[in-house]
């Protein structure tokens, strides 16, 4: 099976004997991908994987589910019991020393930790040294085709129009006095993506005031805000094209509804754009003269513009993320914060760049933008970035 010879390839380059997958009623998904295994049907029973550096891919199933893995075409042992489990497993393992698992030590890339605590005492009693695949998994789940980059070139575009539809909507209902709220105006976004041939698992924000300093803000219809002449806008979406490769757009603006942006509301904005464009700028750089970058070193091109302004306590996140088939991908995020997210941006890859300043009860700011890296260039997807505050009204 090519990838599976594609993975014992990746793990020579790593210098790691092999790549261990576990998975238990679908507790890791991201192994059904990279193995390429179909996640439909009934899984209820521990199943393994082992894909070593060299020699032949096995298998450990249950004798409930012994057929679970066929689609592998790998040699497979099918167990009945706990015991006849860790014996099996034993065998599949032996010579081995330094294993792959998806899983994070402490926990600190909880996109990769997927493998239970005691399974992996369980792969260590048996003399292994387990790390985490977290730079593994990220070569095949965030190292997308050009098909799949373009998808989320496309999709980046039409969230943009929708941007601007979903805008000029909320200035024509304030000026001809029609009622506009922060869940109707979700509802048009919604409505707007089904129109342009695009999808969300998830609705997006439409925040207001001192709602868009909450940073996942949802509204609802049981607690509505009506959006007024004089309210500050927060508008966050995400969508991408149907199908299962497609790749997710994620972009944020931000809108006045009046003529003229409030100092204070421009001021913070500039900051929050500025501690953007650093880390796009940052991460171009690096791109182009051939040199790595770390999630968390773009991280800290953003923050620590904002912390210079006197902000620092006010950036409750990390700085962007990696983008995919699920708008949250599995892929190296910018963030010195919430993790420290040591893994590389590669080629083929696509993630947010979105700083933000919240002040509790009175406003919030956030601007993002996508990036993609491709053959040595780094770009913004859907460009020209958000230069300033929105003014809807004349």
């Amino acid at each position: 099976m090519r990838r599976l010879e594609e993975i014992a390839r990746a793990l020579a380059d790593s210098s790691l004997d092999g790549w261990l997958f576990y998975d238990f009623r679908h507790s890791d998904p991201l192994a059904y991908r990279i193995l390429g295994l179909p996640s439909e049907g009934i899984t209820t029973r521990r199943w393994f994987c082992y894909v070593p550096a060299h020699g032949a891919p096995r298998a450990v199933v249950s004798a409930v589910e012994a057929e679970r893995l066929a689609e592998l075409g790998v040699e497979t042992v099918v167990y009945r019991s706990a015991e006849g489990m860790l014996s099996a497993l034993g065998g599949m393992l032996a010579g081995a020393r330094r294993i792959a698992m998806n899983y994070s030590p402490q926990c600190a890339i909880p996109y990769v930790a997927r493998v239970d605590a005691g399974t992996v005492e369980i792969v260590r009693a048996l003399g292994l040294k387990v790390v985490s695949a977290a730079d593994l998994i990220q070569r095949f789940e965030a190292r997308l085709e050009p098909a799949q980059l373009q998808s989320h070139r496309r999709a980046a575009a039409l969230v943009r129009r929708v941007v601007d539809e979903t805008f000029g909507e909320i200035a024509r209902a304030i000026e001809s006095g029609a009622p506009i709220s922060e869940y109707s105006a979700q509802q048009f976004v919604l409505a707007r993506f089904a129109a342009h041939g695009l999808m969300a698992d998830d609705p997006p924000i439409v925040a207001v005031n001192a709602d868009a300093a909450r940073p996942h803000f949802t509204p609802a219809p049981a607690a509505d805000t009506p959006i007024r002449r004089g309210d500050l806008v927060l508008l966050d979406l995400w969508a991408k094209e149907p199908g299962a490769d497609s790749i997710y757009a994620d972009l944020t603006w931000m809108a006045y509804a009046g003529a003229r942006v409030p100092e204070e509301y421009a001021r913070v904005f500039a900051i929050v754009a500025e501690a953007r464009d650093a880390a796009a700028d940052f991460i171009r750089a690096r791109v182009a003269a051939g040199q790595a970058v770390r999630g968390e070193e773009a991280d800290r091109a953003a923050r620590g513009v904002i912390e210079r302004a006197g902000f620092s306590r006010q950036f409750v996140h990390r700085t962007g993320h990696s983008i995919g088939r699920e708008v949250h991908g599995a892929g190296a995020n910018l963030d010195s914060l919430e993790t420290h997210d040591h893994r590389t941006l590669i080629d083929r890859s696509c993630f947010s760049v979105e700083p933000g300043i919240y002040l509790p009860g009175r406003f919030g700011v956030r601007s993002e933008l996508d990036m993609t890296i491709q053959d040595g260039c780094a770009e913004v997807s859907a460009a020209p970035a958000q230069r300033e505050i929105a003014a809807l009204l004349k």
